[in-house]
């Protein structure tokens, strides 16, 4: 009997360490303290992150260097592009919202790594490594490294959160293992409906969770006579924790019934723009790196017909959270940071199977990039006249990441606790490529 309750209890300690990210103890951990103690002399001027990831690639084309001169073959329907409020600086006209908020965002227009490739983009877009013997942990890993639960966080949401859906392409933690893992939110925004994954079952109420979780509690006779080991009271601090975060203070964050009717609207009642929203209620909790998951922009086949449901969708959202952060003074103490893995084929692929659709394309594309120190209204680096090739001022994954980094108050330059005792920095290189220009 008792051999199967405490089997029932490693399974709820892996559950839960799965969602919350909550391993405590061992010689990692106590690295990892004491770097985030001595972290870096920088001093931050961010305090959280929100990563739009548009996951699939956006076309730079259709977004944030258009090229309307470079004709049908290139631009399709979406060969208009509109002033901002920004002299010089135009984006494509489906994004008209965004149009108005270019004082507060810079583009960069020079993004390259070269890779079209789903898994590996991603892995370099997200660590600023290139494959190779050691996988390394993604820039939200990092920033809950350093920012997180070892620096002292004491938020009542994990320090690194994902909306609404897991990333999958890449090991988020890498060789910092589970504890830096992403909490990863499950659900729809946009239906007032969170699930944490692994946990909340579809269609099981909070007063039967409540009475699975005492009936669990009643049965095991193990830990209860056993209230000062110490392996229990690790498994049970997890436990309060994970649900701390399905019944406590956590969940009201998530909890968008509350949200004034008229800013709801303002963001787009759909699942990005919620997620927006819910983005910016996590930066008022003090978290610091939440990502946005968009996928949908992978579009091999009738990408013109996708982006007319896409553009506005993202428009409005982003539009909607550069303005209410800004509204808020939290514009200035948070960064946002918006591309893909890659881009999109420039040139249309008008031919069947395709029907008019872009493939992968790594060798130029272009991020946004927003707030906390990031300055506003410029453009870094230039594509030529038909967006596929960079011709000026080159920005590696690298270089983001590191600006990033060091917004963050982090060394770009620092080591990474492992445990084989390797000698391993946060990114490669020496930073000469970071964008000091508009930091």
């Amino acid at each position: 009997m008792n051999k199967k309750i405490l089997t029932r209890r490693k399974m709820i300690k892996i559950g839960l360490l799965g969602v919350g990210g909550l391993m405590l103890g061992g010689p990692l951990n106590l690295f990892a303290k004491n770097i985030a103690r001595k972290s870096s002399k920088i001093k931050a001027k961010a305090k959280s992150v929100i990563q739009i990831w548009m996951w699939g690639g956006s076309c730079h084309i259709d977004t944030f260097d258009p090229k309307p001169q470079a004709g049908h073959d290139y631009c399709g329907d979406l060969d208009n592009a509109i002033e901002t409020n920004v002299k010089r600086i135009k984006i494509n006209a489906a994004l008209p919202l965004l149009a108005h908020q270019a004082d507060k965002y810079s583009l960069i227009r020079s993004m390259t790594h070269g890779i079209n490739a789903h898994e590996t983009a991603s892995y370099i877009m997200q660590t600023g490594h290139e494959p190779g013997r050691l996988v390394y942990p993604s820039a939200g890993a990092i920033v809950s490294l350093f920012k997180g639960y070892a620096a002292g966080y004491k938020g009542v949401v994990p320090p690194y959160v994902v909306l609404t859906k897991g990333q999958g392409r890449f090991s988020e933690s890498g060789f910092l293992g589970s504890k830096y893992k992403p909490f990863v939110t499950g659900g729809d925004p946009s239906k007032n409906l969170f699930e944490v994954e692994g946990i909340i079952a579809k269609g099981v109420s909070d007063e039967r969770q409540l009475s699975r979780r005492g009936l669990l509690h009643n049965l095991d006779t193990l830990s209860s006579k056993n209230t000062e080991d110490f392996q229990f009271k690790k498994i049970d601090k997890c436990e309060k924790k994970a649900y701390d975060l399905m019944f406590g203070d956590a969940k009201k964050i998530f909890d968008l019934s509350n949200e004034n009717t008229t800013v709801r609207e303002r963001y787009g009642k759909n699942k990005f723009g919620q997620s927006c929203l819910v983005a910016r209620r996590l930066v008022e909790a003090d978290v610091p790196y939440i990502t946005i998951n968009y996928n949908g922009w992978d579009t091999h086949k009738q990408h013109f017909q996708i982006m007319k449901q896409k553009l506005p969708e993202f428009d409005q959202g982003l539009s909607a959270l550069l303005q209410d952060l800004s509204d808020k003074n939290l514009l200035d103490s948070t960064i946002i940071w918006c591309c893909g893995e890659f881009g999109r084929t420039p040139k249309v692929m008008w031919d069947p199977p395709w029907n008019g659709g872009r493939g992968h394309f790594g060798q130029c594309f272009s991020a946004l990039v927003a707030g906390g120190g990031f300055k506003g209204g410029r453009v870094v680096g230039k594509s030529n006249e038909t967006g596929t090739e960079v011709i000026e001022r080159p920005v590696h994954p690298e270089d983001l990441i590191g600006s990033i980094y060091e917004l963050m108050g982090i060394d770009p330059e620092g080591k990474l606790p492992n445990s084989k005792g390797l000698n391993v920095k946060l990114l490669p290189g020496k930073g000469n490529g970071r964008l000091k220009e508009i930091m």
